[in-house]
């Protein structure tokens, strides 16, 4: 566990983690200030990331377990402890980090006696097992348990429509927990007298161990930023945008003008190996381009402003702000 002394700025706006601590592999805490605020901020401030921090943030779980051998749900199966709803509820606990897009499958495959457990599932390596002791289910008898899983990235919970046809082929819908925050409070300190009276942002964080608090308060503040910025453009111009979304006029330069202009500028640099990762892009232009397969700087500038624009939720401006993020980064004209 981490402390430190809390010490207030009485100058420019400051955060700092003032605790940190690992309970255990699925439980992470950390405690941070932000200051000086003057009356009223802080409380804003607070509200907002609190609510980011629950429902903001992506998380991944199991969806979906399939097994041609369970006739239904309530069902029981000689040779193993638990219910076949039991072994449901136990792959739902299961947590796990990734940088999927989508969704992808996984598979449970194990011969008893013994116990299942999380480190029994074989994913892709893009899916990382935080605790592999999680428990899944005990095996009494010399029997195989294949069970196959489908496993998605997402936000917010998501309750599972349970349909009859969805049990025809054996497959099972899970409830779906993509929240890597647990919980999330903020508290207010208040000091001084009078009209020099300022507050001190108290935030505390409790993760599901696949993200750390300081990971998941830096994603939420990015997320909550990327909210906000279609309220930064002039207002003339936002009406404008939504307007003739459609009808709007494309910028003259195209992406293959300026993939031309790159490697002239750029000669000794791999475009392949320069991921858009790499270009701090928001969230939700990040997360756009990602959906359509476009993982380096060589896919993204090899496709047209219009092959852009027909990505699904990708707007005019989006387009605007990714041109001058390359011109940022490599100082293209």
């Amino acid at each position: 566990m981490v402390r430190e002394k809390v010490t207030v700025s009485t100058r420019t706006l400051q955060w700092k983690c003032v605790e940190s601590r690992v309970d255990n592999k699925r439980l992470c805490y950390g405690r941070f200030i932000l200051s000086p605020l003057i009356k009223g901020q802080a409380d804003t401030i607070g509200i907002a990331m609190r609510r980011a921090l629950l429902g903001e943030i992506e998380g991944t779980s199991i969806t979906r377990a399939k097994s041609e051998k369970i006739p239904h749900e309530y069902s029981t199966i000689v040779g193993i402890q638990e219910s076949v709803h039991e072994i449901l509820m136990n792959l739902k606990e299961i947590v796990l980090r990734s940088n999927l897009y989508g969704t992808c499958g996984a598979f449970i495959c194990a011969r008893g006696p013994g116990y299942v457990t999380a480190q029994d599932i074989i994913s892709p390596p893009s899916v990382e097992i935080v605790d592999n002791t999680q428990h899944i289910a005990r095996l009494t008898e010399p029997i195989d348990l294949c069970i196959g899983l489908q496993i998605e990235r997402n936000r917010g919970y998501r309750y599972s429509i349970k349909r009859p046809n969805n049990f025809q082929d054996g497959s099972y819908p899970i409830d779906a927990v993509f929240m890597p925050v647990r919980n999330a409070n903020h508290s207010i300190h208040s000091y001084g007298n009078g009209n020099e009276r300022q507050e001190i942002l108290f935030l505390e964080i409790w993760t599901n161990g696949s993200l750390t608090p300081k990971e998941a308060l830096h994603e939420a503040s990015r997320n909550l930023i990327d909210l906000f910025i279609p309220f930064l453009h002039a207002e003339e111009e936002t009406l404008h945008l939504e307007y003739n979304r459609h009808k709007g006029t494309l910028p003259p330069l195209t992406f293959h003008d300026r993939l031309a202009k790159l490697r002239k500028n750029k000669k000794e640099i791999e475009l392949k190996y320069i991921f858009i990762d790499q270009l701090e892009l928001p969230p939700r232009i990040y997360n756009c381009l990602k959906r359509c397969n476009l993982h380096t700087l060589l896919d993204l500038l090899n496709k047209s402003q219009k092959d852009l624009m027909k990505i699904e939720d990708f707007r005019i401006e989006d387009v605007k702000q990714l041109l001058g993020i390359l011109e940022k980064h490599f100082t293209i004209d």
